[in-house]
């Protein structure tokens, strides 16, 4: 497309002379915001990219595709119900849950709210966002009346360690003759996890399911059957499934969509929204691409004028400018490919070095949730963003280069 004269031309008109150093510092602006532009659009997408998968899996990974509760009070014969729902091709698994709200205190005085939650040993030990996280303690010894399995951050709060006792206090109390008064039972902490989500290393604490259900009072039942299922996204052809299965009884079916659908949508018009305001710079490079190239036409008017005299078509000259904003144009979206793909690489460390550097935490727990920045690139969009940055670059030279296309030699010459 472009032959060795019109590269030659354009590279020697991008080096500009001593008295041309305003255009090139135009050029050099323009190609800095272009790489600026990309590598951050990239960072930003795949840090968000990464924020929803990290939730996605932890949200998931904890409290399960599904929850079967019985329509009315608690579920009573769940194991068969359960039996039931594990026959059900593309469901992974069917676990017996009993869980309520508690106030958790400790001999030391710290006092947090919580979700108690009772499972079965083997079921707590299938849960590899659990029993893959142990930091202290062992889940072998997660078993009897007196067993509890509490978050490293709450841990922290309250001052524990394995071994310690915590006391349950249930909002539930149970009724004498002064009064209702407030279920309160000490636990012997066995175990600390570390889910790396803030929400459940601060908040959830694990019960064997009969120590749950006595302190409960549940006796005999389950709060819901927790679901897992081979594809999150059949949750609703499932839930069908699962309402024919047990359509001789009443039960609701919640679906993680239903429980968390406000958040992934936040999350996603979040998501939207910055593509939207960094495609703008971008833009604004695409812009600074027009300027410049205005700019070194009308200084390279006389230039013009004396190539199409000697025999350069009109085809050329365009081609000369086409290939000038072209290259600052490649070069920057290259630039900021490169940077964009080496700084979500390396974006936990470097999170790290500017902390240690300034002082001051980057990304708080207790704000986004989790205790790491995740990045995770989709090439996809990657390849967009490229696709959009040398899109609106060269689509920034067709004028100026239309224009000193259009150049008169002889109107040039004579007022050069």
């Amino acid at each position: 497309m472009f032959g060795p004269f019109e590269r030659m031309v354009a590279f020697r008109y991008l080096r500009a002379r001593k008295e041309e150093r305003f255009v090139s510092v135009i050029g050099i602006f323009s190609l800095v915001g272009i790489a600026l532009g990309v590598a951050t659009l990239i960072i930003v997408m795949s840090v968000m990219n990464g924020f929803r998968q990290e939730l996605l899996g932890r949200i998931l990974g904890l409290n399960g595709h599904l929850g079967v509760f019985a329509a009315q009070g608690n579920l009573t014969e769940f194991d068969a119900v359960a039996e039931r729902i594990r026959r059900i091709p593309g469901v992974v698994s069917a676990t017996p849950i009993v869980e309520g709200q508690v106030l958790l205190t400790s001999e030391r005085g710290g006092a947090s709210g919580g979700l108690a939650r009772g499972i079965r040993p083997e079921d707590l030990r299938a849960r590899s966002l659990i029993a893959g996280n142990i930091r202290s303690g062992s889940l072998d010894d997660f078993h009897g009346e007196d067993a509890i399995v509490i978050g490293t951050r709450l841990a922290l709060r309250m001052g524990l360690a394995v071994g310690d006792r915590i006391s349950l206090v249930s909002p539930q109390g149970r009724a004498t003759v002064i009064g209702t008064v407030p279920r309160v039972r000490a636990y012997t902490v066995v175990a600390l996890f570390e889910a790396g989500m803030n929400e459940y290393d601060s908040s959830f604490v694990f019960l064997p399911l009969e120590a749950a259900q006595i302190y409960f009072q549940a006796r005999e039942a389950a709060t819901q059957v927790e679901v897992f299922v081979q594809d999150p996204a059949r949750v609703r052809a499932l839930t069908r499934e699962i309402f024919a299965a047990l359509r001789d009884r009443p039960v609701r079916i919640l679906d993680w969509q239903e429980t968390n659908s406000s958040f992934f949508q936040a999350v996603q018009v979040e998501r939207n929204v910055m593509f939207l305001i960094l495609t703008l710079i971008i833009l604004v490079a695409a812009f600074n691409i027009v300027s410049s190239l205005i700019m070194l036409v009308k200084d390279k008017t006389r230039d013009i004028a004396i190539l199409r005299t000697v025999g350069a078509t009109r085809g050329a000259v365009m081609r000369i400018f086409l290939l000038c904003g072209a290259t600052i144009g490649v070069s920057g979206t290259a630039i900021g490919l490169v940077l964009g793909v080496v700084f979500c690489w390396n974006i936990e460390s470097i999170r790290q070095a500017i902390q240690s550097l300034s002082g001051t935490e980057l990304f708080s727990p207790e704000v986004y949730f989790l205790t790491r920045l995740p990045a995770v690139l989709d090439w996809n969009e990657v390849a967009q963003v490229v696709a959009m940055g040398l899109g609106l670059s060269l689509a920034a030279t067709l004028y100026p280069s239309w224009k000193a296309a259009r150049t008169d030699p002889v109107v040039a010459l004579r007022h050069a």
